[in-house]
């Protein structure tokens, strides 16, 4: 849980700079926002949480 909020938070701010720096339009911004949204709702979000614990891991242990 704390992983997938600190992933949640660092997106965020990420997705908030390129707004600020008008790299990414706010539609762009706002249809990215709702893919992940919806791909969280699917089957596809339990192997992509295991692939990002995964990697979060191997990076502690480097």
């Amino acid at each position: 849980m704390v992983i997938t909020v600190s992933l949640v938070v660092l997106f965020g701010l990420a997705l908030f700079f390129l707004l600020r720096f008008k790299q990414v339009s706010p539609g762009s911004a706002f249809t990215a926002v709702m893919f992940g949204f919806f791909l969280a709702s699917t089957g596809a979000a339990e192997p992509i949480n295991r692939v990002a614990e995964s990697l979060i891991q191997a990076a502690t242990n480097l």
